[in-house]
């Protein structure tokens, strides 16, 4: 078996909902987004991934987008923020996550009630 090729995959089916869920907590831009992710190693996630995640986001009307000018004189950065369609599909997401976790806990559950039989 082939874990990491599987944890990838957990990955790639995730990473919209995290970067949704992200923009519903407020205004950030793609950077701090990486960053956030990172954090927990699952769902880290370089440039090429966000940034091409983040254009998509905006082009299905899920995230929109403002520049905005930085105290230090930097770069103004790009700020991406939920909108109404993103907030309904978050919504749907959520729902799904849920009944996603249930059926597995259901799943675990099922196991620990097994008399010995192996499942298959």
């Amino acid at each position: 078996m082939n874990l990491e090729e599987w944890r990838a995959q957990i990955k790639r089916g995730t990473l919209e909902y995290a970067i949704l869920l992200l923009a519903r907590q407020g205004p950030c831009y793609g950077y701090e987004m990486m960053s956030r992710l990172a954090r927990r190693p699952i769902l880290a996630a370089g440039e090429s991934t966000i940034y091409p995640l983040l254009r998509r986001l905006l082009k299905d009307g899920r995230l929109s987008a403002f520049w905005q000018e930085t105290a230090q004189g930097l770069p103004p950065r790009k700020y991406y923020c939920i909108t109404p369609a993103g907030l309904e599909c978050l919504a749907a997401m959520e729902a799904q996550w849920a009944e996603l976790l249930a059926a597995l806990e259901s799943l675990e559950k099922e196991e620990e009630h097994e008399d010995g039989q192996t499942a298959e």
